[in-house]
């Protein structure tokens, strides 16, 4: 239960490594532009909360250790296990490419951002991606290692909270840099919260100054 079954294990895997060797038909590049493409990717899914009236606030953080922390207050991706896939969604957003199509009549829905390629992609071009869904008076937490599961969706401590956090690191064999210019993402972030009425978006830098 909430694992990729065999037959469909290889299918997965065969996704995600052939991002890897062709990361610029997904994300446009590999150099900076790509790098920033794939924080546009998982913001826009909390946007998307945000424009579908569930999700008020996005935090961002550049975090001193390399990674990325991206959290909304949104319904969170639903935790449930597929009824045809048999693991759960949050699973399928993060290694399925084009997943959103799977999650149907008006429910959750998966961003595509610009070349329409979603979590999925930034997880297979990450080292490590850490996921915790709070829904459901409880979080939900998983992991991920270079797109792989390390486990199941575990249901973990109890929280009258909800929405998705997401904290990923940029696999540096595969950008030329992994390091994130503050400039540009807070000048994207100030236009994205004049766009969406009522959105606020909280940047925070907590990389130590060269």
């Amino acid at each position: 239960r909430g694992r990729v079954r065999p037959k469909d294990r290889e299918h997965v895997l065969d996704g995600l490594e052939a991002v890897r060797k062709r990361p610029g038909m997904y994300i446009g590049s590999n150099d900076g532009r790509g790098l920033m493409h794939c924080l546009w990717e998982i913001v826009d899914n909390a946007v998307d909360e945000s424009l579908a009236g569930y999700a008020d606030t996005i935090d961002v953080t550049l975090m001193e250790n390399g990674a990325v922390r991206v959290k909304d207050n949104g319904r969170g991706i639903p935790t449930d296990i597929h009824p045809t896939e048999g693991v759960s969604a949050v699973e399928l957003v993060l290694t399925q490419l084009h997943a959103g199509g799977k999650f149907g009549g008006g429910g959750y829905k998966v961003s595509g951002g610009l070349h329409g390629v979603g979590s999925s992609v930034v997880n297979a071009l990450s080292t490590r991606l850490d996921v915790c869904v709070r829904q459901k008076g409880h979080a939900f937490r998983m992991s991920f290692d270079h797109g792989v599961a390390t486990g199941p969706l575990t249901k973990m401590e109890e929280t009258d909270r909800t929405g998705t956090t997401i904290t990923y690191w940029a696999n540096d064999e595969i950008f030329e840099t992994v390091d994130y210019d503050y400039e540009t993402i807070r000048a994207r972030f100030q236009q994205m919260a004049f766009l969406n009425k009522g959105l606020t978006i909280n940047l925070v830098d907590e990389r130590v100054a060269a």
